[in-house]
Order: structure tokens, then C-alpha cells, then sequence
């Protein structure tokens, strides 16, 4: 290593050798100016930027790509679930396929019907059949809008009739209610005990009419059967699901002989049953009533002066066993061996409140229930 000019220490031959090869080494480091094919390409690239397709480039980020596979395994989910669901349950997408399900939210949306001033001139519209449940025990019934128990039986306004006065004749009319109700509706009656109300207010000098109210409650036969005026289930093999009675008809008050007011009185009773054994068969009982009921003045005729007398009763019933002879109503449930009589009348549909009750007995089919 020599001296400079000015007395200091000169710089060895090795440190220039380490000089010039760091300075070679940043040559070849730095920056360089690109060729014009690359000023080209890159010219290009800036120009198309708007019409790459998105994520061409770079693909979804990693949290991105997660997300998208948990909402394909959610998708994946729920259709399993939907298809376990409609393998349990098939009924739901056959009710919707059907028309059951929008008949149902069309008849939980329906107001009740108006109260029946006369006869209707026609049956209820038909609906889509369907099946009543514990739960909803007058689905698929016309019912369900009717009015739920004694509220169905409403009375007319009361006006003097066969030189009876207004207080009379509103007198006659509640005591018909009353009677409808007691042998129709009353717990007590319906499970099979004596409708002792319903009876005190028959008149007991209407002599023929008492012996055969004894007789048949003593002694049934199909023929001689107390539900010829009481609804009546046996206890034993039948009970009421809920609490709720459907009834729909109408009464009217009307001169007869001198001294005779007539309450002229027509309704339709739709008791919704099940086992007693349990389960969830659910069928429904209806049973239609054309009775006429007489009040007499003392003054003209041998009566109790404030009963009634009966001047003729027309009843049927429908979704029953044919001529049960024990004096009880026995529906038909889904597991019953077929019992009684076959029927071999005609078809009929139970809520029919147009026509009248045939005299004749018959057991035919029902159109529904």
C-alpha cells in the first residue's frame, strides 16, 4: 500500500479489487429501462383493464373462497332437509299441489256465516275434501264458519201470534231453544245420561208422547231409539274432541188450531268424535232436526200451562252405524269392523239444509262429512 501526495496512507490493491466488484455487482442491480416490446405489452394490459372478467386475474381471495363453499354445504343443507322433510311428510306438498292448503287459509281467513232467517234454497259450496285433525276438528266442513254451539240457535223477533201475545210467543220460542240445547248440546245428555232438563219441559198431559220418551231410554230398539229426540254417544267406545258443537238452522213461530202456537224449528248439529281409547281418528257426527213444538192455551185445551207439547219430530243422522239398537249414535272410525246393516239408500249430503227430512228410514251414503 503506498502514500498519497499528502502524507496519508494509500489504498491497498486488495480494497480497489473489493471496490470494483461491489460497483459491478450494482450495476447489474439497478433499475433498467424496459425494452419497447415490454412498453407495448404493458401499454396493452392498462388498456383492456376494464374488460378482464373479475377475478381473472387473481382468482377470489382466500376468505372469499371459504365463504362461497359454507353457502354451497347451507344450500347443500337445507335441500336434505327439505327432502327429508317431504319424504316424512308427503301430505304437505300434496295438500299444496291439491288445493287443500289454500282451501284451508281461505277458510281460516272466512267470517262466520250470517244468521239463517229461512231455509236456504241450496247446499253449501263444495270444498276440497279434506281430513278433520284433534286439532282442527272441522277442517274441510262447511261447519267451520257455522256458529259454535247454543249461539247457532238464535231466535226470531217475537211478535203476538193466534191471539198470543209478543211476551207469549217470545215465552214459546225460548223454551224451544231451550229444549234444542238440552237434548242436543247439554255434556250430560251427549255422554249417554237422562236428559232430565230436555224432559222437564215437555208437557206431562201429552200422555202418548211421555210413555214413549220412557220407553225408549228404558227399553231402545232400532226402531224405538231415545235419539229419535236426544243426541246421545256412548261413553264407553266414544268422546267429544273439544268442546265446540257446529249448529246451523233456523225457527219460526206460526198459528195452528184456536188456541195452538207452533214453533216450527230446523237445525243441523255437527259433533266432531274420537275413540275412547285414544288415537287421532277424528270423524264427525251430524245429526238434523225438524221438530214442531206446540204451546197451548189453558183456556181451550188440557195442557200444563207453560210446557210444550211435541206435534211431530223428523231426525237423521249421518256418519253413524246403521240401526243401532242400544239407543246411542255410534260413529264409524277408520279401524271399526264394518258393523250393522249395509247401507243401500241413496247418496246424500248431510249439509244440505234445503230439503226436508224424508219420512221413511233409510241408510244410504253420505256425499261428505
Amino acid at each position: 500500500m503506498g502514500n498519497n501526495d499528502n502524507g496519508t496512507p494509500g489504498i491497498s490493491d486488495e480494497e480497489w479489487a473489493r471496490f470494483a466488484e461491489q460497483a459491478a455487482q450494482g450495476a447489474r442491480d439497478a433499475p433498467r429501462e424496459p425494452s419497447a416490446r415490454a412498453r407495448m405489452v404493458t401499454a396493452r394490459l392498462c388498456s383492456t383493464q376494464g374488460q378482464e372478467p373479475p377475478g381473472w386475474r387473481t382468482g377470489p381471495a382466500p376468505r372469499d373462497r371459504r365463504r362461497a363453499t359454507r353457502l354451497k354445504a347451507a344450500a347443500a343443507v337445507v335441500a336434505i332437509a327439505a327432502l327429508a322433510l317431504i319424504a316424512v311428510r308427503p301430505e304437505l306438498v300434496i295438500d299444496r299441489i291439491t288445493g287443500r292448503t289454500e282451501a284451508r287459509e281461505d277458510a281460516a281467513k272466512a267470517a262466520p256465516l250470517p244468521a239463517e232467517s229461512v231455509r236456504p234454497t241450496a247446499a253449501p259450496p263444495s270444498l276440497p275434501p279434506d281430513r278433520p285433525t284433534l286439532q282442527e276438528p272441522f277442517r274441510g266442513s262447511p261447519a267451520l264458519q257455522w256458529a259454535d254451539g247454543a249461539a247457532g240457535i238464535e231466535l226470531p223477533a217475537a211478535t203476538p201470534v193466534a191471539g198470543m201475545s209478543a211476551e207469549t210467543v217470545a215465552d214459546a220460542l225460548g223454551k224451544a231453544r231451550q229444549f234444542l240445547v238440552a237434548s242436543n248440546l247439554d255434556p250430560a245428555t251427549l255422554r249417554g245420561e237422562r236428559p232430565a232438563s230436555a224432559i222437564a219441559l215437555l208437557d206431562p198431559r201429552q200422555p202418548d208422547l211421555m210413555k214413549d220418551v220412557e220407553q225408549y231410554l228404558k227399553a231402545p230398539t232400532a226402531e224405538d231409539t231415545p235419539v229419535l229426540l236426544f243426541t246421545r254417544f256412548d261413553p264407553a267406545r266414544v268422546k267429544p274432541v273439544g268442546d265446540v258443537v257446529k249448529v246451523r238452522g233456523s225457527m219460526r213461530a206460526e198459528q195452528g188450531e184456536p188456541g195452538e202456537l207452533l214453533v216450527v224449528a230446523d237445525y243441523t248439529f255437527v259433533h266432531p268424535v274420537t275413540p275412547a281409547t285414544g288415537g287421532s281418528d277424528v270423524q264427525r257426527t251430524i245429526v238434523r232436526r225438524q221438530t214442531t213444538f206446540a204451546l197451548l192455551d189453558p183456556a181451550r185445551w188440557e195442557t200444563t200451562r207453560g210446557r210444550l207439547q211435541l206435534r211431530a219430530y223428523h231426525s237423521e243422522w249421518s256418519n253413524v252405524e246403521c240401526e243401532a239398537a242400544d239407543g246411542f249414535l255410534h260413529p264409524q272410525f277408520t279401524a271399526d269392523p264394518a258393523a250393522g246393516p249395509q247401507p243401500t239408500g241413496p247418496a246424500m249430503d248431510p249439509y244440505d239444509r234445503s230439503r226436508e227430512i224424508k219420512g221413511e228410514k233409510a241408510c244410504g251414503t253420505v256425499t261428505r262429512s
